[in-house]
């Protein structure tokens, strides 16, 4: 077939050999062609091919354009030299691209427009050069070339053009954008492609060149760009209307499925070429039925009639599978032809004959995979009956053809000896490209077109029900289980699997916990279904699947699956036979499934964890055979008996079963990823093992990998049945650690993570309690990170080479109970923790200072743990100059990124809040001081993200909780409140408000508060904070609203608790107003229990941010307290003051006097049914 022999791969790549670089033109100073030096173990074969081409090319170069006769036969023997090469062999990696091009370039100065018998040979030479060779041409050879190849379309006789044709579509190959001079001869309204590429031209071979032209302009190699409209947009509907044209009459079967090829690659390069976009030209209804029809193009017992156009929502008539007629068969077409007709049709040129050669050995297993296991009630896997009366295949017997292949069937060698038998095989091997052709170009789509679009069409390709009782849809996977070519249904799974990928929120609303309706059936209950359908078919395909490859994508589609399903929303059941069914395939014979199974795991035990239906698997004892003997517990390879090793004494023989392991052990699957990433490699296993491992004894890198993953995402799952096995995890993440390859230490620093955290989480949901007995000792947490944090991990901060594994070890430092901080050896470990994070905190890689600035947050979090716990002690021993350090680091780094300045500000708040008086009282942390204050302060009033402005709030007021600050009388002071006060009245985001009123509710004396003037600053901010709460801009700030106003009342009733005469007047100037009524109506809210009613329905993430308030019980203390303080002072109160002092007094009462009424009205109504009750 014409084109490059990657042309119909599943993948293009090219080798390292391939060059675009430019070629210089023919001139005396271009070198002559001399073959790269050989090593000396290589074939004398090979240094004699490059002789060989070094003589023709030199000989060839040494010409010079002339009408005599000897030019003419020395052409003729040159390109027949350079055409009879097979530049496949691998004899000829060392020619040069620019030679290539050069010589092209000259050969076509040499052959003259008249000598057509020569333009077929330089065609055939460009195209096996360029093809085999695999050379893109530089820009100058292209356009010299394809304006020879032009021409010759424009005045040579038709019988070159499909030889030229097949030359130019190797000149443009990835070269679409660069032929940009070229494209209106060639694609304007009346231009050579357009013409011949139309599915009006009758000359078969002229429109299969054509199209397989189009098809390589539309393909784009990586860094450039893509073909420009209008041009990219005619080869798009040249190619739509071929793959929408029916087969001629006089055209063979394998010619056209050639042609569908090039017109379905054409489509998925075109789709490759930019996001789809919905115009006029341009229809996805129409793209997907032809998809979907050429998807089961040939395959054995389906006959598939599309409408023209899929909908959204497609009619059930189109799907059904209709009895076809005989006649209509394409295959029964093709047994009609005789071997005399199909020989006579001859190849035009050698070079299509030895593509087509080439080609053929790609793909020449595709047929022969046999997959399905039958019953002996004649009922295979999938429901489908194989003595289906709706088969369309009619056997060359005349018998009723059953849906399991024939050709699959025991025969013997001689049944395909003959030439009608070997077209036949040779047609099913190409429908067979054709069906993966089309699946290559649905992937396209999905990758092109928005999910939520193509979501629309999801019933038109993935069953919501088996079909029983009548014709099974034809989705997905019907190819999966039926398909004869293991990479058609390797394609079709990989298909699916875009599908799945991302779909969680289309998935979201499937559900079938509740009663069945009668009425109708709710669209949840119909995706619900087709989870199932899922479910069934995938375990189907993984039982009957034998093509590892294919087995790989079954298991790969399965993890995208369990990956998006809502699981808690359907009935439990769908994990338990997937869960069991997979098991086997850990130690499977293939390194690539031994993978994809444990990814499979991964997704099983990170999917909404914790599920009870995984824990309850989990906690189910292993199988000994199951999880040690390799390869022989899959249903593929129960005959693989020559694999077994020895078996052990006691070991049960069964396949799938085996010695029970003791339940009350450690959990299964820990204990069988411990040993895949820690115990030598068992045999046998696959030759494609060699070579993947990082130690000739451990698994193949890849496995151990996977491994280390399938175990972060358990802790993280299902923390509790794991932590018995504390110790030996922690062991197991050192020995990663010591180890040389950077992606092991990577692993094993994300397992510690999850450990640690896991152990926080257990002690912060106990936080208000004693931690219970089912929380990991604290002392078993000391013995964990104490035999954890040593030189590997500190190695592991220090690896400036690897930025990543920096990264995963600043996360693991941040997870450190901080109770267990305290306990650990000594102080020099933090010391050692905090230099190491700083180092890390200067790095070049954003995401390493963020990580580290996340760590520097944990790491001060645990000194203030500590200060609390251990006292004086600490803070003595603690180095003053490594304060000092981390206290300008986390300044210096608060000017840095969003991501890196939210961490640090919240350290900046825990360090200031460190600080004791022995410190304060030295000269050089003055200045480092003032500078962390500015640097909160600046972050509070600045146009960070939300995120960073809480922090930065939290900081500020974590910094007030210190005594020894010289809050009230520093210069830094009346920013901090002013700063403080703008935030509280004039944030859009209530829970930066909210933490804002918190920090201004925390000093605790008077004197704190600064004069006068920057106390009534404080009280009018919250004041008219409090009165304008319910104003938002936007309203998903409504939920905050009782927190914020809870708090704000706290912070006002702490302001009046430690108010002094002189702060009297600003109090009664805000309670003289229109704002007295409103104020006192929050207040009297608050203390009535009211707004924590409120507060209650905040979502817990917001609850806990915002929880810095008082409980009212508290607010109410603390007003009787102020009311009897001021009362007294009443009493004795001058003239001048007691005005201002009988106005705050009055409010309060009032205050008072209203709560009690509105508790008596409460406790009124609450016992009103009990007065009814009788006697």
């Amino acid at each position: 077939m014409a084109g490059k022999v990657t042309f119909f791969e599943s993948s293009l790549s090219f080798p390292s050999s391939r060059n675009t670089e430019g070629a210089e033109s023919a001139s005396a100073d271009t070198p002559r062609f001399v073959p790269l030096p050989k090593a000396q173990h290589e074939l004398d074969g090979s240094a004699q091919a490059q002789d060989q081409i070094s003589r023709c090319c030199n000989k060839l170069r040494s010409l010079r354009a002339s009408d005599s006769a000897t030019l003419k036969t020395e052409l003729n023997s040159l390109f027949d030299q350079l055409i009879s090469e097979n530049y496949n062999s691998g004899n000829h990696d060392n020619i040069h691209p620019e030679v290539v091009c050069e010589m092209l370039m000259h050969a076509s100065r040499l052959v003259p427009l008249s000598q057509e018998h020569l333009i077929i040979k330089l065609s055939q030479l460009i195209h096996q050069l360029l093809n085999q060779l695999q050379v893109i041409v530089d820009e100058h050879a292209l356009d010299v070339l394809v304006s020879y190849c032009t021409r010759a379309l424009r005045t040579c006789s038709s019988w070159t053009h499909p030889e030229v044709l097949l030359a130019l579509s190797s000149l443009v190959y990835g070269n679409g954008s660069r032929c940009h001079r070229h494209l209106p001869e060639l694609l304007g309204l009346s231009g050579i492609l357009v013409n011949y590429g139309d599915p009006s031209q009758p000359d078969i071979e002229l429109r299969r060149s054509a199209v397989h032209c189009l098809a390589n302009l539309c393909l784009s190699v990586p860094g450039q760009p893509y073909l420009e409209e209008p041009y990219k947009g005619v080869c798009y509907g040249i190619l739509l209307r071929t793959l929408q044209s029916p087969k001629p009459p006089d055209v063979e079967d394998i010619v056209f499925c050639t042609l569908l090829q090039s017109a379905l690659k054409g489509t998925q390069y075109f789709l490759n070429g930019g996001k789809w976009k919905a115009v006029s030209t341009q229809d996805l209804g129409t793209l997907l039925a032809l998809l979907k029809r050429f998807m089961f193009y040939g395959l054995p017992g389906i006959s598939v009639e599309m409408p023209q156009v899929l909908y959204p929502a497609p009619l059930p008539q189109y799907e059904t599978i209709p009895a076809a007629k005989p006649e209509l068969s394409q295959d029964s077409a093709a047994q009609k032809k005789t071997a005399g007709s199909q020989q006579n049709k001859k190849r035009k040129s050698r070079g299509k004959g030895k593509k087509a050669g080439a080609e053929g050995k790609n793909d020449d297993d595709d047929h022969i995979s046999g997959h399905l296991k039958t019953g002996g009630s004649g009922v295979d896997q999938s429901g489908w009956s194989l003595g289906s009366q709706s088969a369309s295949v009619t056997s060359p017997s005349g018998v009723t053809p059953q849906l399991y292949p024939s050709w699959k069937k025991g025969s013997s060698d001689s049944e395909f000896s003959d030439p009608e038998g070997g077209m036949q095989t040779k047609l099913r091997l190409y429908q067979a490209r054709v069906r993966q052709s089309a699946l290559q170009c649905f992937l396209a789509v999905v990758k092109c077109v928005e999910k939520r679009i193509l979501y629309g069409y999801w019933s038109s390709f993935v069953p919501d029900a088996p079909g029983i009782g009548g014709p099974p849809p034809l989705t997905l996977l019907t190819i999966a289980l039926k398909d004869p070519s293991p990479k058609v249904r390797a394609g079709s799974l990989q298909v699916l699997s875009a599908l799945l990928e991302g779909s969680r929120q289309f998935l979201s609303t499937a559900e079938d916990t509740s009663a069945p309706r009668q009425a109708f059936t709710p669209f949840s209950a119909t995706l619900a279904a087709s989870v199932r359908e899922l479910h069934r078919c995938l375990l189907l395909a993984l039982v009957a699947e034998s093509s590892c490859q294919t087995l790989t994508q079954v298991l790969k589609c399965l993890a995208h699956l369990v990956s998006n399903v809502p699981y808690n929303r359907l009935r439990p059941g769908l994990l338990s036979p997937l869960w069991k069914q997979i098991r086997p395939y850990v130690r499977h014979r293939d390194v690539n499934v031994r993978v994809s199974s444990l990814t499979l795991f991964g997704a099983l035990v990170s999917t909404q964890a914790p599920l009870p239906e995984i824990q309850l698997l989990l906690q189910q004892p292993g199988s000994t055979s199951a999880l040690s003997t390799p390869g022989i517990s899959t249903p593929q390879e129960l005959s693989h008996n020559w694999r077994l090793p020895t078996r052990r004494d006691g070991e049960a023989s069964s396949p799938g079963g085996g010695v029970e392991g003791d339940p009350e052990g450690p959990c299964w699957m820990l204990q069988l990823c411990v040993s895949l990433v820690t115990q030598p490699r068992e045999e046998p296993y696959s030759d494609s093992d060699a070579g993947g491992s990082s130690g000739a004894s451990l698994e193949p890198l890849p496995i151990r990998l996977e491994a280390l993953q399938v175990l972060a995402h358990l802790v993280k799952g299902y923390f509790s049945l794991v932590q018995t096995s504390l110790l030996e995890l922690g062991q197991l993440s050192t020995r990663c650690l010591k180890e040389q390859e950077p992606s092991v230490q990577l692993h094993g620093t994300k397992l510690l993570e999850e450990l640690g955290t896991g152990i926080i989480q257990q002690y912060r949901a106990d936080a208000n309690t004693t931690p219970s007995a089912k929380c990991v000792p604290v002392c078993q947490v000391v013995e964990f990170w104490s035999e954890v944090l040593a030189a590997p991990m500190i190695s592991a901060l220090q690896n400036e080479q690897h930025p990543t594994l920096q990264t995963s070890a600043c996360d693991t430092l941040s997870s450190i109970l901080p109770q267990a901080f305290s306990q650990l050896p000594d102080v020099m470990f933090v010391a050692d923790t905090a230099n190491a994070i700083l180092t890390a905190l200067d790095d070049r890689s954003p995401n390493v200072r963020a990580k580290a600035a996340w760590s520097l947050g944990n790491l001060t979090d645990t000194l203030i743990v500590n200060m609390q716990s251990v006292g004086l002690e600490f803070q003595e021993e603690f180095s003053d100059m490594l304060l000092l350090n981390m206290l300008r680091s986390a300044t210096k780094a608060s000017g840095d990124k969003d991501r890196v300045k939210s961490n640090a500000v919240r350290a900046l708040g825990n360090l200031v809040h460190f600080l004791q008086p022995v410190h304060l009282g030295k000269p050089v942390f003055e200045q480092p001081l003032q500078e962390a204050m500015r640097a909160l302060i600046d972050t509070v009033r600045g146009e960070a993200t939300m995120k960073v402005r809480w922090n930065a709030c939290y900081a500020l007021g974590n910094a007030f909780r210190n005594h020894n600050l010289p809050l009230g009388s520093a210069d830094w002071s009346k920013e901090a409140y002013s700063a403080l006060s703008y935030v509280v009245t004039s944030c859009k985001n209530f829970k930066v408000r909210i933490k804002s009123a918190a920090a201004l509710s925390v000093p605790s004396t008077r004197d704190r508060y600064g004069d006068a003037q920057q106390f009534a600053q404080v009280w009018q901010a919250l004041a008219q904070a409090l009165e304008h709460s319910e104003e938002m801009e936007d309203f998903l700030e409504y939920r905050y609203c009782a927190s914020l106003r809870s708090q704000l009342c706290h912070a006002l009733l702490h302001l009046l608790s430690v108010c002094q005469p002189n702060d009297l007047p600003a109090l009664r100037s805000s309670l003289s107003d229109q704002s007295r009524p409103v104020l006192q109506g929050f207040l009297v809210h608050y203390l009535s229990n009211k707004g924590v009613t409120l507060v209650a329905g905040v979502d817990g993430a917001a609850g806990d941010e915002a929880g810095d308030h008082a409980v009212p019980e508290d607010g109410l203390r603390a007003l009787n307290e102020t009311l009897t303080r001021l009362k007294g002072q009443l009493e004795e109160a001058v003239l001048d003051s007691s005005e201002d002092l009988e106005t705050v007094v009055n409010f309060l009462e009032d205050v008072l006097r209203n709560f009690e009424e509105v508790k008596e009205s409460d406790s009124k109504v609450f016992s009103l049914p009990l007065s009814k009750l009788p006697q």
